[in-house]
């Protein structure tokens, strides 16, 4: 395509852009009687709501409540609280020394709870 001339179009160019400018004199400084304080938040460490339930009680979100509690632990008769009992009674201890392990909280299973929904959070089975 040409014009009545005879010459092909010329390109149309974008005018050049604006001519940098050096911002003013004390542009992104703090004005005269003004303090600056800069404010940095942590983020708090992720509460992992799948624990490894043991004896000891276990820092963590109640999926109930949604609070960070520490569990409350407490001991409740399980298998292995009845396997010491009969053991113990099948050997020939039977003048109540096979009732033993029901007062020992190292044969019964612990359980942790929420302390303020009291929901359960989990449970240690020793067996």
């Amino acid at each position: 395509m040409t014009d009545q001339k005879g010459e092909p179009p010329q390109p149309v160019q974008p005018p050049p852009p604006p001519a940098y400018q050096p911002a003013p004199p004390g542009y992104g400084q703090p004005q005269q009687g003004y303090n600056t304080t800069t404010v940095v938040y942590q983020q708090p460490a992720p509460v992992l709501t799948f624990q490894n339930f043991r004896e000891t009680p276990v820092r963590m979100r109640c999926p109930k409540c949604q609070n960070d509690v520490v569990s409350s632990t407490s001991y409740e008769t399980g298998t292995i609280t009845w396997v010491a009992c009969l053991v113990i009674a099948f050997i020939g201890f039977w003048f109540g020394c096979c009732l033993i392990p029901f007062c020992l909280d190292a044969c019964k299973d612990v359980v942790h709870t929420c302390p303020n929904c009291r929901s359960q959070l989990g449970r240690y089975n020793r067996m």
